[in-house]
């Protein structure tokens, strides 16, 4: 059967996916997670038949074959016009009577506040921000790498800091504790074995990423170069969100800005008062602070405004997954 009054909220990452089946009173009848949403590696249909899987346990949990509204905040629907593609094909799954698709950053924006209203900066591979207003009013950044004019994200991070490093150990560059503490983490000796293994492929690809927390630790011991990197993030944090606030007319009023993805959420003290002091430079009245939510429920969030809900039953998808972060923090 489907539920008249019955949302289902996606939200897709590169790495995993979390779905819920949440009523219009805000109570979660269910919830699921698979794998990750990766349409540009393995093709849309492959990616929504991945999405599928998590999708039908939780129906079936739920007992309902199709809902009202489906709520999905979708990593690599970084144009509006893969949004719109993105929703067709979900159209076509029979999953809602009617499809939402936004960028997954959204999710994390929503998640983090009362209202739609605010800006979200996401870093973790990638580098995104968003911003929204309750009257519809978005704004937001192709995020397609460097042809968008995007710097930042783990990946980002980690070339950068290999660039000095390489540089540094065969004299093209200034010196930098970056040329021992990035393959010393690997257990390499020098720069040039590790360039080797990452070359070669003795070092699997997806290792790279390791690489970033080695960064921040070198640039808290006070390593010059790693600290330019690190300060170069929180410069491109700060740029993306005032702009956001600028262009949705925010910048001179009392708004959220939410940081999130695994990079601005971990906690590196330089990169946190870095941002902190450049956007109370640039934009006093930003509220900073970080999301720790499950970005589902912004979807949630998402889906429960597009039906019309009220505080209270959004207050209840809200109860229900920081009492499910609060008990799983403390397993």
């Amino acid at each position: 059967m489907g539920l008249t009054s019955t949302l289902l909220a996606v939200d897709a990452g590169n790495s995993k996916t979390d779905v819920a089946v949440v009523t219009a009173a805000g109570e979660v009848l269910a919830t699921a997670r698979g794998g990750g949403f990766r349409p540009p590696a393995v093709g849309v249909p492959a990616a929504l038949d991945a999405l599928g899987e998590p999708v039908a346990r939780a129906f079936a949990d739920a007992g309902v074959t199709s809902v009202a509204h489906v709520s999905a905040c979708l990593a690599n629907a970084d144009l509006p016009v893969e949004e719109e593609r993105l929703a067709t094909a979900l159209e076509e799954r029979g999953w809602g009577a009617s499809v939402e698709v936004r960028n997954d950053t959204f999710a994390i924006l929503r998640a983090g506040v009362a209202e739609p209203r605010g800006v979200a900066v996401v870093c973790g591979a990638g580098i995104n921000c968003v911003g929204m207003r309750p009257d519809g009013r978005t704004a937001r950044f192709p995020a397609l790498g460097r042809i968008s004019g995007d710097w930042g994200g783990g990946w980002a991070l980690t070339e950068e800091a290999l660039w000095h490093a390489a540089r540094a150990a065969d004299g093209r560059g200034g010196p930098t504790a970056l040329a021992r503490t990035l393959p010393a983490h690997f257990g390499l000796p020098t720069m040039y074995a590790l360039i080797e293994a990452l070359h070669l492929e003795h070092i699997d690809h997806g290792r790279r990423h390791e690489l970033t927390p080695v960064l921040f630790a070198t640039a808290a011991g006070g390593d010059a170069v790693a600290r330019a990197i690190v300060d170069r993030l929180a410069q491109e944090v700060a740029v993306m969100a005032t702009v956001a606030l600028t262009r949705l007319e925010l910048l001179d009023e009392e708004t959220p800005v939410l940081l999130g993805g695994s990079v601005l959420t971990a906690g590196h003290a330089l990169l946190d008062d870095g941002i902190h002091a450049l956007l109370t430079a640039r934009a006093p009245k930003a509220g900073v602070r970080v999301v720790t939510a499950r970005p589902v429920l912004g979807a949630a969030l998402l889906g429960l405004d597009r039906l019309g809900a009220g505080a209270a039953a959004r207050e209840r998808a809200r109860g229900y997954w920081e009492h499910f972060t609060s008990c799983a923090g403390a397993g």
